[in-house]
């Protein structure tokens, strides 16, 4: 039904306010569950190093006669002296002098505001930097070895693929193989043979398509619980537990991980670690502007690749 004629509508009329909301609303993913799972430590250099060792091989000849006396003598492995290297990553920020001052919907400062949202972005950057395929490199712009630098061990890949090739510093990647579909084959394949090497793996960490890969395997409804509750040693990001032959797993999706890993991990085993905490530093004003940086200076430290494994060459599309 038609309106009246020379109603006044919205449509004519000037001066209504804006209706917009005090709230800014951003679903973009923010958990880092590599992060959140592993230990954090410090370093005071940009190449630091550790130690690992292990254990002679187990000797079924070892047999002595009564009253033997000692001729010779064991021989002595020294230590393996391991070592990567930092890396810095930053975000940055100018923001006018008016738009701070003005009256801002959702936010009372501009500044505040974009430094917590960089600061958000800075830690996926470093989530996913951890999980890539990146060997470490010194120089001006040093880079810290990946996980996947590390691992070459306890692996399972596909045709083609291969190892990366280092001694004490991850300063190679691995070569991506020739992808197929994550079986629940290959998980035990690579949780049998951390166990062999000792390891004692708690987190299989997954993208969200091998997560759903993972819940179809055959027989893991009878195999898997729901994790209960937020004690101290629940795992972070943990969705539910695979019950393998040689301990539980807890599976947890990863948003900003290769799609084509699954990393087998013993949390215990592995850290980042800072040569400079997450840090916000003003810049020089030189205008009529403020700047910030928010930056950190961080590195992987993996005690001992043989604690891991790796799925690696799945299906990611």
């Amino acid at each position: 039904m038609a309106a009246i004629t020379n109603t006044f509508t919205t449509n004519e009329a000037v001066g209504i306010r804006e209706d917009l909301a005090n709230i800014i609303y951003n679903i973009s993913p923010v958990d880092t569950p590599f992060q959140s799972n592993i230990g954090r430590g410090k370093v005071s250099n940009t190449l630091f190093e550790w130690q690992v060792d292990e254990l002679a091989a187990a000797d079924t000849g070892n047999a002595v006669p009564e009253g033997g006396d000692v001729t010779e003598f064991d021989e002595v492995a020294p230590t393996v002296r391991m070592q990567n290297r930092t890396q810095i990553s930053r975000k940055t920020v100018i923001i006018a002098g008016t738009v701070e001052s003005v009256n801002k919907a959702g936010r009372r400062s501009e500044m505040a505001y974009q430094m917590a949202k960089r600061g958000k972005e800075l830690k996926r950057d470093v989530e996913a930097i951890l999980l890539s395929n990146q060997a470490a490199a010194g120089g001006a712009t040093r880079r810290t070895g990946s996980l996947l630098a590390f691992i070459k061990t306890n692996v399972n890949m596909g045709e083609g693929g291969a190892n990366p090739d280092y001694q004490t510093l991850p300063d190679d990647t691995r070569t991506d193989g020739t992808e197929r579909d994550f079986t629940e084959d290959m998980l035990k394949d690579v949780v049998q043979q951390c166990w062999t090497q000792g390891a004692n793996p708690k987190i299989l960490m997954v993208g969200p398509r091998n997560k759903q890969k993972v819940s179809t395997f055959p027989g893991i409804a009878a195999q898997r619980y729901n994790a209960q509750g937020a004690k101290p040693s629940t795992i972070i990001g943990a969705a539910d537990i695979y019950v393998s032959d040689f301990g539980n797993l807890s599976v947890v999706p990863n948003r900003f991980q290769r799609e084509r890993d699954a990393h087998v991990l013993d949390p215990e085993h592995v850290e980042v670690v800072y040569l400079r905490p997450y840090q916000q530093t003003p810049l020089a004003k030189t205008g009529d502007a403020e700047k910030r940086m928010i930056l950190v200076e961080y590195g992987l430290k993996v005690t001992n690749e043989k604690a891991h494994g790796l799925i690696t060459d799945l299906t990611a599309g």
